[in-house]
């Protein structure tokens, strides 16, 4: 979809599963959702309809491997190019300690001409009328001066035509610190990243790392071509409803979190017959309701009876319950202002 790299959630291990990506089209229609990182010898050797399972409900959609070997990662595109992804993005940002082992992600960005191979070899096995092949980056990694090897690094993603990336503003520092760590201790820079857009004008350039309000985001539109966001978009999943009239000027799919939550329960209901349990679709709906009468009862209750055997879509009304009841003590009572 046209432009939808605007605005789109962060690939996240054990978070954006397809459950989270179908509600969080309840919330938002145009934001391009990416899927949890998929390694490319699962893709080759594993079983592919349960590693890329989806549903063209959640278009725009994109996929992102994990690799270091040209030839796998060609074989993994071309066994997913016609399975509806908009795109197939390569994790070179990812610095946990068993992803450093299989000599990919973050780690990878130490050697930039493995990196084309890498890249070149998605490109070719994509064709023409495949999916577009993107990177994700950092800044660099452990003592690089990134005022330097990024731009160069980026040179090099130009030079073999990669026109999208995204760049997590921040280095990785491989062995000694964890993911969290990582996350949080390397400083952010954006400016960097606004020099990176300057310096290479004609490449759509993703700003991602630190983004905590709908505000930060749409502010950094000045700068670069769009914003991906990860942890705040799924801690506060209420936020996507800003997203289509914010950085889409277009209604949202539904007007208010409740009416969203009531499109998602054919869903889960569905995953319910199939034997699935609650707590597999409403572990996601924990941050739903944040500041507002109510919210800490609402967590409670999904935390403390999705689980149960033979859970079903009424915890979820009971969780509702307390938002309601609270909202109607505060209306009636003339708290509100």
């Amino acid at each position: 979809m046209t432009f939808a790299y605007r605005y789109s959630t962060a690939p996240m291990m054990d978070w954006t599963d397809q459950h989270w990506r179908v509600f969080a089209r309840t919330l938002t229609r145009r934001a391009l959702l990416y899927t949890e990182m998929v390694t490319a010898p699962a893709l080759v050797h594993g079983n592919l309809e349960y590693l890329t399972a989806h549903d063209p409900s959640e278009y725009p959609l994109a996929l992102q491997l994990g690799g270091s070997k040209p030839e796998e990662l060609a074989l993994a595109v071309k066994r997913v190019r016609d399975l509806g992804f908009c795109e197939i993005n390569l994790n070179l940002g990812c610095p946990s300690d068993r992803v450093q082992a299989g000599a990919f992600g973050a780690a990878l960005m130490a050697n930039p001409d493995q990196v084309a191979r890498c890249l070149i070899a998605m490109q070719d096995a994509s064709g023409a009328q495949g999916p577009e092949i993107t990177a994700k980056i950092r800044l660099g990694i452990n003592d690089q001066n990134e005022e330097d090897s990024l731009p160069e690094f980026i040179q090099v993603l130009d030079r073999i035509g990669i026109q999208r990336i995204i760049i997590h503003a921040r280095k990785a520092i491989l062995g000694g610190l964890s993911p969290k760590q990582n996350r949080e201790i390397p400083p952010l820079n954006y400016p960097l990243v606004y020099q990176i857009k300057k310096n290479f004008p004609h490449l759509t350039i993703i700003l991602n790392g630190g983004l905590k309000s709908s505000a930060s985001c749409l502010a950094q539109m000045n700068q670069v071509d769009g914003v991906m966001v990860g942890r705040y978009a799924y801690q506060m999943p209420s936020c996507l409803l800003e997203v289509d009239p914010l950085f889409f000027q277009s209604p949202p799919p539904h007007a208010s979190v409740e009416d969203a939550l009531e499109a998602y329960r054919p869903y889960v209901e569905q995953g319910l017959q199939k034997g699935l349990p609650l707590k597999h679709f409403t572990r996601h709906l924990v941050g739903l309701y944040h500041e507002v009468p109510g919210a800490r009862l609402f967590r409670r209750v999904l935390s403390e009876s999705a689980h149960r055997p033979g859970a079903d879509w009424s915890v979820v009304d009971s969780a509702l319950g307390h938002i309601r009841e609270s909202m109607d003590y505060v209306e009636h009572s003339g708290l509100a202002s």
